[in-house]
């Protein structure tokens, strides 16, 4: 998870789905209530850690960092040198991500087949809104980490790419360099109201609608892809806040018609192989949870 957290773009929701512990994570993450904070003020600290599941939520956390702290320079490196193979690997493995999770509707109906598209399509609408210009007042932070953090728990859709629609991603990041606590905690504070909120949204969804939601789910996952095509004809730049030229507005091209339009190579047989490693890993990280969760 705290790999795909890392690209724009990428869910780490879309692997907590595979792994199957999307639910075990929501009802973690729903656990900490009034319930919670009571025996916290008490000081019945083994009977807080049962209650918000506090093993799974601190393992959980831990890989997520660690990924985070130890692959982000060599993923920010593949953007920079080898970007259509590095977006081919996150397209295949949201593809066939989106294609595993419907094994687990056991009951097909009319509402959950038209979902797929439903979702489908207003995720690719989400990817196709451009970033815009907004206030850097503190309760729009606070706004953006509750919207940003949804992301989290919604496969498909990744916080840095909310964050980067809301004009807050720059913000954010130059809060964290610059050491400015209160901006960096009016975010977090956001990201807590936010997490705590849609996390009780989506499990009582999966609870009352279970077929329904996951099939929304998967057509979501279908159709970020757009954000992560790996081709793509850059329509407009624009000036970072370090004065750095960078792509503003794009648009999707067929890997044919890229050398033509960029004057770069597709490295399509290339993209391919990456596209089919991110297909094979899911599957390998499937039959593992899978197997794991086989009684003994």
């Amino acid at each position: 998870m705290g790999s795909a957290d890392i690209v724009p773009g990428v869910s780490g929701g879309s692997i907590a789905l595979v792994t199957k512990i999307y639910e075990e994570l929501l009802d973690s993450i729903k656990s900490i209530d009034l319930e919670a904070l009571r025996l916290l003020r008490s000081f019945r600290l083994n009977d807080f850690w049962k209650h918000v599941n506090g093993s799974f939520l601190v393992t959980l956390l831990a890989g997520i960092m660690t990924a985070i702290f130890s692959l982000s320079r060599l993923i920010t490196f593949l953007m920079d040198t080898h970007p259509i193979p590095l977006w081919s690997f996150f397209c295949g493995l949201i593809l066939i991500s989106a294609l595993i999770i419907l094994r687990d509707i056991r009951r097909w109906t009319i509402l959950a087949v038209i979902a797929i598209p439903l979702g489908a399509y207003l995720a690719y609408q989400i990817t196709e809104i451009p970033p815009i210009s907004t206030t850097d007042a503190l309760w729009f932070t606070f706004v953006a980490g509750a919207i940003a953090i949804c992301a989290m728990i919604l496969p498909g859709i990744s916080g840095s790419f909310l964050l980067l629609i809301l004009g807050q991603y720059e913000p954010i990041l130059a809060a964290v360099n610059d050491r400015n606590l209160l901006k960096i905690g009016v975010f977090g504070l956001g990201c807590i109201v936010g997490l705590l909120s849609f996390s009780r949204l989506i499990s009582w969804l999966l609870k009352r609608y279970h077929a329904l939601t996951i099939a929304f789910l998967s057509g979501f996952m279908l159709g970020s892809i757009n954000k992560i095509w790996p081709w793509k004809r850059i329509l407009s730049y624009r000036m970072s806040r370090s004065q750095v030229q960078e792509p503003f507005i794009t648009e999707n091209i067929w890997p044919h018609h890229f050398l033509a339009e960029t004057g770069q190579e597709s490295e399509f047989l290339t993209a391919i192989l990456a596209f089919l490693v991110g297909v094979v890993l899911v599957v390998g990280i499937e039959r593992i949870a899978a197997y794991k969760q086989q009684p003994e």
